[in-house]
């Protein structure tokens, strides 16, 4: 079966801080780095339906993980 990819980019005043706070978070399949303003997280699964969980599940954790790190960094 064929793997389904996407990559999301996010800006962020803290980016280096958000990364961090995704990584431990990061399922099999998802890669996050920051570069800049910018978190990269390149998502795969060979399911569309995991695929959507993932990023849904992603993009909570990290909401949560901008508030965390304005709050510590500023």
């Amino acid at each position: 079966m064929r793997a389904i990819e996407g990559v999301l980019i996010t800006r962020h005043r803290h980016a280096g801080c958000v990364a961090q706070a995704l990584a431990p978070d990061n399922l099999q399949g998802m890669q996050s780095c920051a570069s800049g303003d910018e978190v990269r997280t390149t998502v795969s699964s060979p399911r569309l339906r995991s695929l959507i969980a993932s990023v849904d599940d992603y993009l909570t954790n990290c909401a949560i993980a901008e508030d965390l790190c304005s709050y510590t960094s500023d």
